[in-house]
């Protein structure tokens, strides 16, 4: 029986999950968005966010070297923990949790496995800026039923103003050449 158990196994034995989980989060941090299985997706989820988190605290200069320490020892990259501490921790500074968003995509041809991406939320430009300090406020897409667009241009209603003119004059001549025949 599994009471109590957290955390999904991912039919390894705890070193190599360990050792995945690493690579994976090395991966996130670096491209900022992967694909995998759903289950490593859902694992690494619970895995990286406390990461993130421990980028955030700025109490002072040795508790922010003590959590490079924590961060390294989870992540074994110096250039993933550098990449995490400089770039990844300024975006998420304002976010209060749920620094990572799952999509699902489907099967997997080859085994039907479950597919998913997994990528940190405010690195994504296709929906739009996040909450953290980047963040610009969302631009209104409704727009109410307001003032008309005026012609500014007297070009047209001039030109139309000169065909009835015309018309008018060229059917006066009409009517008195018709006159001037029965005359």
């Amino acid at each position: 029986m599994r009471h109590g158990k957290k955390g999904n196994k991912l039919s390894r034995t705890a070193s190599h999950r360990r050792a995945l989980l690493m690579n994976l989060g090395c991966q996130l941090i670096t491209y900022k968005r992967i694909t995998t299985t759903l289950a490593k997706a859902k694992a690494l989820r619970t895995y990286i966010e406390p990461l993130i988190t421990k980028t955030k605290s700025t109490d002072s200069k040795e508790a922010i070297m003590h959590n490079h320490r924590i961060v390294f020892s989870y992540l074994n990259d110096k250039a993933a923990v550098k990449e995490l501490f400089t770039v990844v921790a300024p975006k998420v500074a304002g976010r209060p949790g749920g620094y990572t968003r799952i999509i699902k995509l489907g099967a997997r041809t080859g085994d039907n496995a479950e597919i998913a991406m997994i990528e940190l939320v405010d690195f994504n430009e296709i929906y739009g800026k996040g909450i953290g300090t980047d963040a610009e406020p969302a631009k209104k897409t409704r727009r109410r039923g307001g003032a008309k667009k005026k012609a500014t241009d007297d070009t047209p209603t001039e030109a139309a103003a000169e065909v009835e003119t015309t018309e008018a004059v060229s059917t006066e001549e009409t009517t008195d050449s018709a006159e001037e025949t029965k005359a």
